[in-house]
């Protein structure tokens, strides 16, 4: 399967912005599926994932209560909601997909990748 994910952009802080992750070439309805980041001379981080069975979530420290991650299966899409949005997640931003049931923040877990998405926070 394909990844591809889109919606990034430059926002003040504070503000909101929605990523989206369709897949192509396959179905991930029965894929786990996680949204990463990564700054320049940085390792890729973790940030959300979604395990397919029984929809549970996970969350970096950093992005509770602030990002959620939400799948439409009839889409083929994963969505990352960002709120209050700080210059601190600036970043490109990646999705990933499993098909193994998992949350897991490791990037060794996930099969596959997706092009990344920059988010620039800035005033």
């Amino acid at each position: 399967v394909q990844l591809q994910a889109s919606g990034g952009g430059l926002v003040q802080p504070g503000g909101s912005l929605r990523l989206s992750c369709t897949a192509s070439g396959g179905t991930i309805s029965r894929s786990s599926v996680a949204w990463f980041r990564q700054t320049p001379g940085k390792e890729r981080g973790f940030v959300a994932a979604l395990r397919w069975v029984n929809s549970i979530a996970n969350y970096a420290d950093s992005v509770k209560g602030r990002f959620t991650i939400s799948r439409d299966n009839d889409k083929n899409t994963v969505y990352l909601q960002m709120n209050d949005l700080k210059p601190e997640d600036t970043a490109v931003y990646y999705c990933a997909a499993s098909i193994t049931s998992t949350t897991s923040p490791s990037t060794n877990q996930w099969r596959s990748w997706g092009r990344g998405t920059q988010v620039t926070v800035s005033s």
